[in-house]
């Protein structure tokens, strides 16, 4: 994933408070217990040195309707949040040199931008995700004449060659709309549902390199105002198999180079911006601490090193923390992957 979303934190000068914290009280209950967490979110913050000022604001998401959020706030106020989709199991607080990221970007996981596409003969319902961004798109083109008589008679022939140009039109202007959207939002997948020869009109009239990107889903018609159940399985089906097919390219191309491996190493390639996608192993606690520098990808295991490289006062700061400013900071991609052959479970795929 790319870390653009993120790169304003490192914009800011430290120290930060990182938060993660459930929010929704939708019952007494609940919300008896997310004060009590966040009581003692609060008092963890104040015993690390956080300002009154940062826990306040900090507070002021307590009852968000999200069922938790992660904030990062310094002392010029809150520079990122994002509501969490399940609320953390454990309360998460930190006052820092660093805003502590990781445990952001592993539940949100690598969004892939991509497309649901459902077809008729009347047209489409396309629904874009992209950049976070949700678009809803009808395609009609036309909507008579839509079906062919029963009986017979001289105008037989006519009627259902209207008909079919009827249909044609309509998988037309659903192939040029499936076209257009798939180059602005870069979708990497277009799972395309719906009536089956409709699928077949639409996916013979799109261009060979939109066309790879279809997966089709067998099950599933067009139904006002939602997306069918068996087709939306298809969709997190079609979703979970790029993700793992990607996964295996990328430590391919990790295990065939140019790489490095390890945590120094890999640091090393990011402070000369020779990195492009740094692999993480999921699952390791990257709580080993690093030395860090006041730019972006200055962090080193070593002390001395990070002084060679004219720090004159480098701060010790979680590993984790630091691998992802580096990244942020170099225009580089972070990939997690089940497993990865490296010392520290950190490895990078090189530019060059």
């Amino acid at each position: 994933m790319r870390l653009d979303f993120i790169r304003s934190l490192y914009e800011e000068r430290g120290p930060f408070a990182s938060v993660y914290m459930p929010t929704n009280r939708i019952t007494k209950a609940v919300a008896v217990m997310v004060g009590l967490r966040w009581r003692h979110i609060s008092e963890g913050l104040a015993e690390a040195g956080a300002p009154d000022e940062v826990i306040a604001r900090i507070g002021e998401f307590v009852g968000d309707p999200a069922p938790g959020r992660a904030v990062f706030c310094s002392s010029s106020g809150v520079i990122f949040s994002e509501p969490l989709a399940a609320g953390p199991e454990w309360d998460i607080a930190r006052w820092s040199a660093l805003p502590h990221v990781m445990p952001l970007l592993a539940q949100r996981g690598e969004r892939v931008p991509y497309m649901q596409v459902v077809v008729d003969h009347l047209g489409a319902d396309v629904i874009v995700l992209s950049g976070g961004e949700r678009r809803e798109l009808v395609v009609q083109a036309e909507d008579w004449p839509i079906h062919k008589p029963a009986q017979g008679g001289r105008s037989q022939p006519r009627y259902e060659r209207d008909v079919e140009e009827t249909w044609r039109r309509n998988a037309v202007a659903t192939a040029e709309v499936i076209a257009k959207e798939a180059v602005q939002s870069e979708a990497e997948l277009i799972v395309l549902g719906g009536d089956p020869k409709s699928r077949h009109m639409v996916l013979d009239r799109l261009g060979r390199d939109v066309a790879q990107r279809v997966v089709v889903a067998e099950n599933g018609g067009r139904s006002p105002g939602e997306m069918p159940k068996s087709y939306l399985r298809k969709v997190d089906e079609a979703l979970r198999s790029w993700l793992v097919q990607r996964q295996n390219e990328l430590v391919d191309a990790y295990r065939n180079g140019p790489a490095v491996s390890g945590l120094h190493e890999t640091a090393r390639a990011l402070r000369v911006s020779q990195v492009a996608k740094v692999l993480v192993a999921e699952g390791p606690s990257y709580e080993e601490m690093v030395w860090i520098g006041p730019e972006g990808p200055q962090f080193s295991p070593d002390r001395e090193e990070m002084c060679a490289w004219g720090v004159a006062d480098p701060i010790n700061e979680r590993a984790d923390a630091a691998l992802a400013r580096a990244v942020a900071t170099t225009d580089a991609e972070l990939w997690f992957v089940p497993e990865l052959d490296s010392p520290e479970g950190v490895g990078a795929i090189l530019r060059f």
